[in-house]
């Protein structure tokens, strides 16, 4: 059973989802994140969240926020991660029950595992890679982590529709 309550995954998930996959998009093809698709996902659980979660549930979500931005801030400084992939992180981190915190990190590593899989896959298949020539995270030497973010995201919204509380 998952924290997140199923009503409320149901809520998010179809203002989430096309905003999960506009930032999977962006991030393959010009291995960027938009500062809106983040204002946008912050704006769902601003506007959702009050009809979706008790309101003291949700004003608690802001404080995950916080502390996810907090530490990409830092990791960006040390070069770990981008700062894209940071704020987006933050964006995403009000949606995730603190109950679970586990699950969602499995559901990320899992993500980042099969994400990072596919692409390259992907970009070594001459028919996708002529479909998509312009895609900036084909010749790039980093990897596009909004494409795991993303996928976390959605994954852990459709694990708590099926098993949330």
């Amino acid at each position: 059973m998952l924290a997140l309550p199923a009503a409320a995954a149901l809520w998010f998930l179809p203002f989430a989802l096309p905003i999960a996959i506009w930032v999977a998009w962006s991030d393959m093809k010009f291995m960027r994140i938009p500062n809106k698709a983040v204002i946008a996902l912050a704006a769902v659980y601003l506007v959702i969240g009050p009809l979706a979660l008790p309101l003291d549930v949700w004003a608690w979500g802001w404080l995950h926020l916080v502390v996810v931005l907090a530490a990409g801030f830092v990791m960006t400084a040390a070069g770990l991660v981008g700062a894209g992939d940071s704020k987006f992180a933050a964006a995403m981190a009000p949606f995730v029950a603190l109950g679970d915190l586990r699950l969602f990190l499995a559901i990320f590593a899992a993500a980042l595992l099969g994400a990072f899989a596919a692409h390259r896959a992907m970009r070594a298949l001459p028919a996708f890679r002529g479909a998509t020539p312009d895609w900036a995270s084909w010749t790039h030497a980093k990897f596009p982590m909004g494409l795991a973010l993303a996928g976390s995201l959605i994954l852990y919204l459709l694990a708590a529709i099926r098993f949330g509380a």
